[in-house]
């Protein structure tokens, strides 16, 4: 063996030393940081099915403390027309009460010496009785009408206090779970970060020895080729009875970000939001919340889906998150904070809604 062949053979054996030591080094890192990321990424999920459900809850909150300001509003607007009445029945019954003052006094002589008969008489009588007693009783009525209200105002300012408490529970809640999601998305993407430099120098330090491997015995190099594959709108399947045509409307708001209670381009969307908003395009108005717009639809079993239905995610009594249906099981929704509105799947839904 020549010393030129003697020096080859040496670098080829440092090359192939090199990938064989540099492999586990890297290696090892790598797989735990993955199964870190594996670990935290399912808590990810687990919590994004958390942060729907307070979502609805707090918009379900919202709802009834909107529902009791609006009665507590009409409430006062009966109590101001009672007051009025009242205020009216007082004014009429002074009045009277002074015109009967100022006026001759009228006795039961004077009844009888103009009665022309004993019927007229007694239909006298009757009406001096009537007259006091109307006018005793219009005040009784009006004073327990603006008793009444008074009564109900009390009540509705107490139903008040409990839902506005449940608005500031349910909004805590929502910003604790909010934490939570956000802190195990940073260490989420700060691990994907990890990962990808560490795989980089491990590419680098494999790339590297094989190069001088190459190099040393003047053999062919291997090559290497990778693929990624990229999602594309799925095919909307054709006719069917609902609203198809909500799919296009929806599909205009793909990439617009996730807000809490956002329901509009502008604010950005949450789940319920972004199905009210689209649905309203075509003549549909929905309440603000999953819960509703599932007990507001018709029914339908999930493998008789068409595109334009909702899917529901929960049960019968309370759904904690909507999506729109495009067509072979994929689906349109504003899922979770910092996902922004975007293609997704059936995956667990329980049931489908039409309209």
């Amino acid at each position: 063996m020549t010393w030129r062949s003697r020096t080859i053979w040496l670098g080829a054996a440092i090359a192939l030393l090199l990938v064989i030591i540099v492999a586990p080094a890297q290696a090892s890192p790598v797989s735990a940081k993955k199964a870190r990321l594996r670990e935290v990424q399912a808590n990810l999920d687990s919590v994004g099915v958390q942060v729907s459900k307070a979502v609805e809850d707090y918009n379900q909150a919202e709802s009834r403390l909107k529902a009791t300001k609006a009665r507590i509003e009409e409430n006062q607007r009966l109590l101001k027309a009672a007051t009025r009445k009242l205020d009216l029945a007082n004014k009429q019954l002074t009045a009277r009460a002074r015109d009967l003052y100022k006026a001759p006094p009228a006795g039961i002589v004077d009844a009888v010496f103009s009665a022309r008969s004993f019927d007229d008489l007694v239909a006298q009588f009757d009406l001096m009785q009537r007259v006091g007693n109307s006018d005793v009783d219009t005040v009784k009525a009006v004073e327990a009408y603006q008793q009444d209200i008074k009564d109900r105002r009390m009540a509705l300012r107490a139903d008040a206090k409990v839902a506005a408490k449940l608005v500031e529970e349910r909004a805590s809640e929502k910003t604790r779970i909010v934490a939570l999601e956000s802190q195990l998305r940073s260490e989420s993407q700060g691990l994907q970060a990890q990962i990808k430099r560490l795989q980089e120098q491990q590419q680098a330090a494999a790339a590297a020895a094989v190069a001088a491997a190459n190099a040393a015995n003047a053999a062919g190099g291997q090559t290497s080729r990778g693929g990624g594959s990229g999602g594309s709108a799925p095919v909307v399947d054709p006719g069917g009875p609902g609203h198809p045509e909500v799919v296009s409307i929806a599909a205009r708001y793909l990439g617009i970000p996730y807000v809490w209670g956002g329901a509009s381009p502008s604010q950005g969307f949450d789940c319920s939001g972004l199905v009210m908003y689209v649905y309203a395009q075509v003549g549909i108005q929905l309440s603000h919340g999953a819960t509703d717009q599932q007990h507001a639809s018709t029914p339908v079993p999930l493998n008789a889906l068409q595109p334009g239905d909702l899917v529901f995610y929960g049960n019968a009594s309370y759904s904690y998150h909507v999506a729109i249906y495009v067509g072979g099981g994929r689906t349109i929704e504003a899922a979770r904070t910092g996902t922004p509105v975007r293609y997704g799947v059936v995956g667990a839904a329980w049931i489908g809604g039409r309209f």
